[in-house]
């Protein structure tokens, strides 16, 4: 039993060390579920705006891929992540004054894709 599960711990090593090899893991900026809605709000806002994030937010718009569910931190998570994607190779962040946080699961759904960008 000892030898599977070390075993097990060296696949996982190994594993781990393959994709620190090969590239970045993949990570979606989202909103945190514990963030209060006025919060990610503002923060929101911001992304969207022309003078702020400058983040695509016409897919969480009436009648496109993203609007349902129609919720501050649905609509926030798509936005962030369109922001961090387009913008993480200048240097931005995932932060959204605590609104935010990266996570490596993939919050796509439906005809509603979140971007990743290498």
């Amino acid at each position: 039993m000892t030898c599977v599960i070390f075993k097990s711990l060296i696949l996982m090593v190994f594993a781990t060390l393959s994709l620190k090899a090969y590239g970045d893991l993949q990570e979606w900026c989202i909103a945190d579920p514990q963030a209060p809605d006025y919060a990610v709000q503002e923060a929101l806002d911001w992304a969207c705006s022309k003078m702020g994030g400058d983040a695509d937010c016409i897919n969480i718009q009436w009648n496109q891929p993203c609007y349902i569910p129609n919720t501050v931190k649905d609509h926030a998570s798509y936005a962030f992540n369109n922001y961090y994607q387009r913008f993480k190779s200048q240097g931005a962040s995932c932060y959204f004054n605590a609104a935010a946080y990266l996570t490596t699961n993939d919050p796509s759904y439906g005809s509603c894709i979140f971007n990743y960008i290498p």
